[in-house]
């Protein structure tokens, strides 16, 4: 037990308490949505020719798309900077347990979420009722685990490797088949491990959970995150197209990965659909991301390919029509954007590296940041809107590209040993950013993905 990071967090919710019963203000729904392992490309709004996404697509047609978003290229790190607002260097996440940069090993506790601040509880001590749907993998342990990080309930895709032997044994009389997310799915919803069968598909589960939660909320404000399963390998089909001898674990390479996007774009139209029954629409604010790039194709790469997402903003009423922006942000973004609509503010003592979206979202603003970060293990990406450092760590310095005005990884120029006036602005400029964002140094060369030598 850490009595002084207790202490510290009673001291955060008696603060939000005292600002939420001063506050007569009627704040928006917040709903967010991350999907795991898909790349800003996959998209039809960001220019894919062959993944229908038309959900999305609305939504970033009617609010705003922003075509340079960054985070981690791995889910561990990103699931720390989203809740957090803190890049790596304050949470000492960089990387998975045991992975080159990362923690020593995950069960030993070490990068536990519960020693940060995170946005469900700053939110939930505001008086938003919070739920979380699909998928965890931060640490913690039953009973505690999520609530213990602001969640009121939850319904989650359930690790094996999280929970005792005692665990083990009850779930397997039940019938859990430990592992899958999706068809017969491993899952636990408020501490209990929830049978399910072989026609069981684990996204409806999660999308059904969170219906019913918005449902039963609507009086009130609330706070969704939906960190979902999808579109995370192993590829399945879906229930949209599984066919006739079809098993509906079958893992073919890529075969089913637009099926999976489809599904994925699919259950956000369910969710908008539930908000217009609900008569709740104009009240709730819709973020949608990703966790890193995809899978096989930019996932824990040190480039943009991996750390580029989507990220579209929707609220009707709140946000304004910007259809798509050059403007940039990451997903420390997130945490301050969130606190802003619900109208409370930042923790003292709790140092958010992202800004607050609020200003630009609903037009009191015309720009955002002047740079965005990214990071995976002792390896670093920089953006401005002209100039992106790439595979940058302390044993190497790293590419230097000059895009222009290009978002999306074409016609980039190498400027590495370019020693114009501009690219030396550019580089010292750089140069000034890496000073103030530290990440592990490391004795040897290797790529982010490996396991870290014992």
């Amino acid at each position: 037990m850490d009595l002084k990071n207790d202490l510290s967090k009673l001291s955060v919710l008696f603060v939000m308490i005292c600002f939420v019963v001063s506050s007569n203000a009627s704040p928006p729904n917040l709903i967010v949505i991350m999907a795991d392992d898909l790349g800003a490309k996959e998209l039809g709004c960001y220019g894919h020719v062959d993944h229908q996404t038309p959900h999305l697509d609305r939504l970033a047609d009617s609010g705003v798309l922003f075509e340079t978003a960054y985070t981690c290229p791995v889910c561990h790190p990103t699931r720390f900077l989203i809740m957090t607002g803190q890049y790596g260097h304050r949470t000492g996440i960089y990387n998975f347990g045991g992975k080159r940069g990362g923690p020593p090993d995950r069960d030993q506790g070490i990068d536990t979420i519960t020693r940060n601040v995170t946005f469900s509880e700053v939110l939930k001590a505001s008086g938003y009722s919070t739920g979380i749907v699909g998928k965890w993998q931060l640490s913690g342990a039953l009973p505690n685990l999520i609530t213990e990080c602001g969640f009121d309930e939850y319904c989650m895709w359930g690790y094996e490797q999280y929970y005792t032997d005692e665990d083990h044994v009850k779930a397997k009389k039940a019938g859990i088949r430990f592992r899958s997310r999706y068809w017969h799915p491993s899952i636990i919803q408020n501490g209990v491990w929830r049978p399910t069968s072989e026609v069981d598909y684990g996204p409806d589960i999660f999308t059904d959970y969170a219906i019913d939660f918005i449902e039963r909320h609507k009086e009130q404000p609330f706070l969704l995150y939906f960190p979902m399963c999808l579109t995370h390998s192993p590829w399945n089909p879906t229930p949209d197209s599984i066919k006739e001898g079809m098993g509906p674990n079958e893992n073919s390479k890529k075969k089913h990965f637009r099926a999976n996007v489809e599904y994925m774009d699919k259950i956000v139209g369910r969710i908008v659909t539930t908000l217009e029954n609900q008569g709740l629409r104009d009240n709730t604010i819709i973020l949608f991301t990703a966790d890193n790039g995809t899978g096989g194709d930019g996932k824990a790469e040190p480039n943009e390919l991996g750390a580029r997402v989507p990220l579209i903003v929707n609220g009707p009423g709140i946000v304004k029509k910007r259809s798509s922006t050059a403007e940039l942000s990451d997903l420390s973004d997130v945490f301050p954007t969130l606190a802003d609509f619900a109208g409370t503010e930042i923790p003292n003592g709790h140092i958010v590296d992202g800004v607050s979206l609020k200003p630009f979202l609903t037009g009191e603003a015309e720009t955002t940041r002047e740079w965005i970060y990214a990071y995976i293990a002792d390896r670093r990406i920089l953006r401005t809107k002209r100039w992106l450092l790439e595979d940058n760590s302390p044993l190497h310095w790293g590419h230097l590209f000059d895009c222009g005005e290009n978002r999306d990884g074409r016609n980039y120029i190498e400027v590495t040993e370019n020693n114009n006036p501009e690219v030396l602005e550019a580089k010292e400029f750089m140069n000034s950013l890496i000073e103030k964002l530290p990440v592990p140094v490391l004795e040897k060369e290797g790529a982010p993905n490996e396991k870290k030598e014992s």
